[in-house]
């Protein structure tokens, strides 16, 4: 099941409370004040996991609650430091907050680290009130309360180039021949429910059976948009978050004699779409395929396309993903796309922003949580 949204509660470890005590031992009239310090709250850390694909985890078990640390104890014992949370995500997942929306981080990197919720500071025994004018206190500080926030997940799938169109446009088909995905192909819409990611060698012959190694990029598949997708029509559009990250989009427009729609006013739709979703997303470098050229015998509305994306400056190929015509043209021109196309920045893999809290305590040794 893929699930690519999640709502959490994540709260942090209180911390110890400091201890009252004197010391009393035989020989030792005047020990004075012996109470130890408690120990830390744990904290709550969110890590990008390459091997996660899916929030699927985060679904039905939303609540997540580091160890507290344990209470001081005489004799100057300082109280044991809770444990601190890893909560693994997918790469790719953006963290909200969930009160006020502000973006705490963006987790685009493997290994990416980021602190969602700081541990309560453990609270002082009575040996650190000792004075020369005050040599026996009994004043002592409780925990501090480790922090508690409402996170909103939303995973964005890393692809290169994404392939948008009207439900049956040969998406699927054509990510299952350029790579080794499988997704579900059937004749009917909305066969695709889900995004799938398909790993393209464009030098090595295109697919899973291409054997020697050259530029690789990866493709996402996406469900099928229709008029009015933006008002809920369909699937919606909320699948579209998963190309914001794309450097490239290809729009697959059947031209085969079977379809009905026509060609030139289903790019606009699909454009109006993209548009409505965001304006950053429209203005993406778009390349043009009509699909199903085997099924198409009167090739009038392709060439109507085709002059159509001459007008617009838009590079049109004309494949057909049964026969493998076209596809390799299609393959290594993506590919020269994304040459001159630059990678975003990743963030750096390292980081650790603290959350706002003077009195949370540093992070004690990490421990993996898998959930």
């Amino acid at each position: 099941m893929f699930v690519d949204e999640a709502k959490i509660l994540v709260k942090a470890g209180n911390g110890g409370n400091g201890c009252v005590a004197f010391r009393r031992e035989k020989f030792v009239p005047r020990g004075g004040p012996s109470g130890g310090d408690g120990g830390h709250g744990g904290s709550i850390y969110l890590e990008a996991n390459p091997n996660n694909n899916t929030l699927l985890r985060y679904r039905y078990n939303r609540e997540f609650k580091a160890d507290r640390g344990r209470h001081g104890e005489g004799s100057n014992c300082t109280g044991h430091s809770g444990s601190d949370m890893i909560l693994q995500v997918p790469v790719g997942t953006l963290v909200f907050d969930g009160e006020h929306g502000e973006t705490i981080a963006d987790l685009a990197t493997p290994g990416q680290r980021v602190l969602v919720a700081k541990g309560g500071r453990g609270g002082r025994g009575n040996q650190n009130f000792a004075k020369p004018w005050h040599q026996a206190p009994r004043e002592h500080e409780d925990g501090h309360a480790g922090e508690e926030r409402h996170l909103r997940l939303e995973l964005r799938l890393l692809a290169d180039v994404g392939l948008v169109g009207f439900p049956n446009a040969g998406k699927s088909t054509l990510i299952s021949v350029i790579s080794a995905a499988r997704p579900k192909i059937a004749n009917y819409p909305f066969t695709t429910l889900e995004p799938n990611l398909g790993v393209v060698n464009a030098d090595g012959g295109g697919g899973s059976e291409g054997r020697e190694i050259g530029r690789t990029y990866v493709v996402a598949d996406l469900p099928g948009l229709i008029e009015g997708a933006h008002e809920g029509a369909g699937l919606g559009i909320r699948f579209l978050r998963h190309v914001e990250r794309t450097r490239l989009l290809v729009h697959l427009i059947d031209t085969s004699d079977a379809s009905e729609a026509d060609p030139i006013h289903a790019f606009e739709v699909i454009s109006g779409e993209l548009r409505a979703f965001s304006e950053s997303l429209a203005e993406k470098p778009m390349m043009v395929a009509a699909t199903k050229l085997d099924a198409t015998t009167d090739r009038t509305r392709l060439e109507a396309l085709r002059e159509f994306c001459g007008e617009r400056g838009l590079e049109f190929h004309a494949i057909s993903a049964a026969t493998g015509e076209g596809v390799r043209d299609l393959v290594r021109s993506i590919a020269d796309a994304l040459d001159k196309i630059p990678k975003a920045a990743p963030e750096p893999a390292t980081e650790m922003p603290r959350a706002s809290n003077e009195n949370a305590a540093e992070p004690s040794a990490a421990r993996l949580e898998n959930l």
